[in-house]
This record gives structure tokens, sequence and C-alpha cells, in this order.
């Protein structure tokens, strides 16, 4: 019983640490993971504008505040809550930029910002291919019988067939899948990318 109402307690500390920590790794131009044989792959084109519209509205309010609130504490609290929520959401941008998928020599890594880091050794993967699909939810992991989806904008454009069910770590516990479907800005240069580092069998 305790977990359970500690475990929201707990996305909200991680998710708050991976907000900052992607500002720093925005600034310093860093990308997580990456190294020597690793292909990054974005997919935070289209939901880009999105959020940016966001920040430029939150940014706009910023003077209002010493225009509406007359009273000086009062103004002070609410200058510090809403550049706070700037930042927060410029460091959400930045997570899903910093912590793109990534196509190493072992392993497929579908990310979605820091909150999603699903691995998928290439021995296990059968067929990528690209397909459009939708979940019906906001969630950043949407499982729907043995398909794992990671959309953006509830929206996936690739789908990495397994070979049989693997026990995944996804954000709500593990799961059994067959397959992962996933968003990424440039499909088809992804598909070909990661059929590059399947077996023979699995190039098709």
């Amino acid at each position: 019983m305790l977990g359970r109402l500690l475990s929201p307690v707990r996305w909200l500390v991680t998710m708050e640490i991976g907000i900052w920590r992607s500002l720093f790794l925005l600034v310093t131009r860093r990308v997580a993971g990456q190294g020597e044989g690793v292909r990054p792959v974005p997919y935070a084109k289209e939901i880009a504008p999105v959020i940016g519209a966001f920040i430029f509205v939150s940014v706009l309010e910023l003077p209002l505040v010493h225009l509406l609130i007359p009273w000086d504490a009062v103004r002070l609290v609410v200058l510090v809550l809403s550049v706070w929520g700037v930042l927060w959401m410029v460091g959400l941008l930045a997570s899903m930029k910093v912590f793109p998928h990534l196509i190493e020599n072992e392993r497929l890594r579908v990310r979605h910002g820091t909150t999603v880091d699903v691995a998928l050794p290439w021995e296990a993967v059968a067929e990528v291919r690209a397909r459009r699909g939708s979940v019906p939810t906001q969630a950043r992991v949407h499982v729907d019988g043995t398909a794992a989806s990671v959309p953006v904008l509830k929206r996936t454009n690739v789908a990495v067939v397994l070979h049989g069910p693997v026990t995944l770590a996804l954000p709500d516990g593990p799961r059994e899948v067959t397959e992962v479907r996933l968003f990424a800005d440039e499909p088809r240069a992804f598909v070909a990318a990661a059929r590059e580092r399947l077996p023979a069998a699995g190039r098709r």
C-alpha cells in the first residue's frame, strides 16, 4: 500500500531531476548516450512547436505580474513560480532533444525524454518497418495487448516486430510484448539505419 502511494512521488522527483539534467545537457550541447557507433534518432520535430507556443505565452505573461499584482510579496512568489514554469517547459522540450532514440551496435533504445528508455537487443528483433499508428491516450507508453507504443502527439510511425514475447521494463512495470511502436522524425531513414544492424534474416 505504501509503495503505491509513494510511486507517484518517486515519478515526480525523477521527472524533476530529469528536467534539470536535460537543461544542463542542452546548455553543454551533449546528447545522453552518444558515443562511437551510436546513431541518435530525433522524434521531437512535431511536438516542439506545441511546447514552444506554451513557452512563448508564458514568457509574455511575466511582465504582467508586475502590472497586475500590487503586493510585493505575492508578486515575488508568482514571479518565481512563473520563471520556474518557463524553465520547466524548456527542460521538457530539451529532454526530448537530448534523449533521442539510439541505434547502438548491440541494441535499439526507444526513449521519450528522461522517463522512457526501452532497450531492445537486435537478436530479439525480427523486423523494423515504417507503419503509421495512433493511441487513444497521452501516456508516454501505451500497451495494447502485446504491443507497446511510445507515441508523440498520440502517433507512431515505426513498428519494431520481435521474434517472440520479450519482457520489457516499462514505466508501469515489466510487460511481455511482441512489438514496439514508436515515432521518429524521419521514419524511413530510421528504418534503413536500424535494418543495417539487424541479422541478415531480419533485413526485409
